[in-house]
């Protein structure tokens, strides 16, 4: 390959990068929002978040152990109040906490002790 050739292939490549990351900062994207469940108990749960009176399932947060869930984008948009609730698989006591206000791209740690 020529030198030309090669320095047109650089560009190409630096310009591309450029583009892509361009793309990534876009007006209307966001970075995601993240729960971290530190499960304490030995049961599983199966967790919501809370919107008002709209709830969404998030996932299970594992038994005696840390699980990352995250949010999806349409329920949190600039500074958002919500609630989260911890449903035990195979038990009655659900867990719930204090509303709290989120921003896109928190991380909010909350931890689960039975």
């Amino acid at each position: 390959m020529s030198m030309t050739r090669r320095h047109f292939a650089i560009a190409m490549l630096v310009m591309t990068s450029a583009c892509m990351a361009r793309l990534g900062t876009q007006k209307g994207t966001q970075p995601p929002t993240v729960v971290e469940v530190d499960n304490q108990g030995v049961l599983d749960m199966t967790v919501y978040v809370m919107r008002g009176a709209d709830r969404v399932r998030l996932g299970i947060a594992g038994g005696l152990k840390k699980t990352p869930l995250t949010l999806p984008t349409n329920i949190v948009f600039g500074p958002t109040t919500l609630r989260f609730i911890a449903d035990p698989i195979g038990a009655n006591r659900n867990s719930v906490s204090d509303e709290i206000t989120v921003s896109p791209g928190d991380v909010v740690t909350w931890t689960l002790r039975q």
